[in-house]
């Protein structure tokens, strides 16, 4: 039987579930709350209890950032809503019913697929970097490269890559690393089916990427599609080939069969333009989940703002809903100071080391944002703002500021030996430069021992 949702009293609230709790789905209910908070129920669903901030994951093998979560109950209740930990076994579209994991039958007004994809291996005999949980890995492969067993590395984009950002940042900040740390010297290789490095940001970013490439060492390899690893090489779709003594790539991603769902290609849910799924009424998907080519978290988020607000229209909030006009905001980590880069509608293609929108973060998401950045303790943040009329960079001209302060407190700090303070001082500098610098990495992990100590004492 079909059920059908009904103009009901006032005071009757409709039911939203959210499958997910990454991205897409930690920022539909944070839009949700805050623009119809009267008259949404928010159910939030995922099988694990946090929300893992996988971009900096890039960082951690270097010691530059850490891989931060996100309890997924501390957020629901911050913002009145309920958190199951449990996953989605399949939909009943016809009862307006989702059946769990666990084997609970709940029932929804709204649906909300934000699962995000599975991360799947592209090249066997690569080294596949898909966050958090291939750290130790690379930390491996690193260690390699320091003591000179490792010479020749290939950082490898496989064909049907939706975001390559991340084989440019682990390619950088291997070559950084190295130079810093007076390693041997490497042969570092990038090899990318792009006409040009991050291309899907416009000219502007990409000739930056290809001048940070110029300058770090480390040889650009475009158009050209990895194939196959061998011993000593990596092949390439043309049939020639790359000399490399190890490769790192990225992975290909899926989406697993969701009974009750439609799904294309590769599992990815069919949707219309406002991302309600094809066929099914009240049911919406976002993020890496959705048919959307470019899986990027920021994009993830601004799918999933569309989709509050349609929601928040449909339950008779006095919102409008706008179609979707993506842009494109990513931050690239390399030197010490990173590339901000920012493409897509309303906007030319720009790139620079100051910030393009406030406050930075590698996710630029309307809500999810401000209020992470909130949590790391900061003062309460307004929605994310563009920066539309940035600094300009002024080449060989320092910019001292409050990254400059927040570091110079940190020595302070520790100087005196207030390694917990010295600590505090390095979460704002990283916070503000989204990674810290190289040699401040190593002052944090030297602090860090020194407070374990003196804790020890006491």
């Amino acid at each position: 039987m079909s059920i059908t949702v009904t103009e009901g009293r006032a005071d009757e609230r409709r039911k939203v579930l959210i499958a997910g709790g990454g991205v897409a789905g930690a920022e539909t209910l944070l839009a949700l709350s805050a623009i119809a908070p009267s008259r949404l129920s928010i159910e939030l669903i995922a099988p694990d209890p946090d929300l893992t901030y996988r971009p900096l994951s890039v960082a951690e093998p270097f010691g530059r950032a850490e891989t931060r979560q996100l309890p997924l109950a501390e957020l629901a209740a911050d913002h009145g809503a309920h958190y199951r930990r449990d996953g989605l076994a399949r939909v009943d579209p016809d009862r307006r019913v989702v059946h769990t994991s666990a084997g609970a039958e709940l029932p929804y007004d709204f649906l909300v697929l934000a699962m995000g994809a599975r991360a799947n291996v592209a090249l066997p005999g690569a080294v596949t970097f898909r966050g958090p949980a291939d750290i130790v890995a690379f930390e491996k492969l690193l260690e390699g490269v320091e003591e000179g067993a490792v010479r020749r590395l290939a950082f490898a984009v496989p064909h049907g890559v939706a975001w390559p950002l991340p084989i440019y940042e682990l390619a950088l900040m291997t070559a950084a690393h190295l130079a810093a740390a007076r390693a041997p010297e490497a042969d570092i290789t990038i090899v990318t089916p792009e006409r040009e490095p991050l291309d899907i940001f416009g000219p502007a970013p990409s000739k930056r990427v290809r001048a940070l490439a110029e300058e770090a060492g480390v040889r650009l390899l475009t158009s050209h599609a990895p194939s196959s690893v061998e011993p000593g090489r990596l092949v390439l779709m043309s049939g020639a080939s790359v000399p490399a003594d190890r490769v790192v790539a990225l992975p290909l991603l899926d989406v697993p069969a969701i009974p009750g769902v439609p799904q294309g290609p590769r599992g990815f849910i069919p949707t219309d333009p406002s991302f309600r799924v094809d066929g099914l009424e009240g049911v919406y998907a976002a993020g890496d989940v959705s048919w959307y080519p470019i899986k990027q978290g920021g994009l993830a988020a601004q799918q999933a703002d569309l989709v509050a607000t349609a929601i928040a229209a449909a339950a008779g909030e006095p919102v409008r809903a706008t179609p979707f006009h993506p842009v494109l905001r990513g931050i690239l980590i390399a030197g010490e100071r990173p590339l901000h880069m920012r493409g897509g509608d309303g906007f030319d293609p720009a790139a620079g080391s100051e910030p393009l929108w406030w406050p930075p973060g590698k996710v630029a998401g309307r809500y999810i944002t401000p209020y992470l950045a909130e949590r790391r303790g900061d003062l309460p943040h307004p929605p994310l703002a563009e920066i539309e009329h940035p600094v300009p960079d002024e080449e060989g001209v320092d910019q001292p500021g409050v990254l400059e302060m927040s570091l110079a407190a940190a020595d302070s700090s520790a100087q005196s030996e207030d390694y917990e303070g010295a600590l505090r001082w390095l979460d704002a500098a990283e916070q503000l430069n989204v990674v810290l610098p190289i040699d401040y990495a190593r002052r944090r992990r030297a602090w860090k021992r020194a407070l374990a100590e003196q804790r020890l004492e006491t």
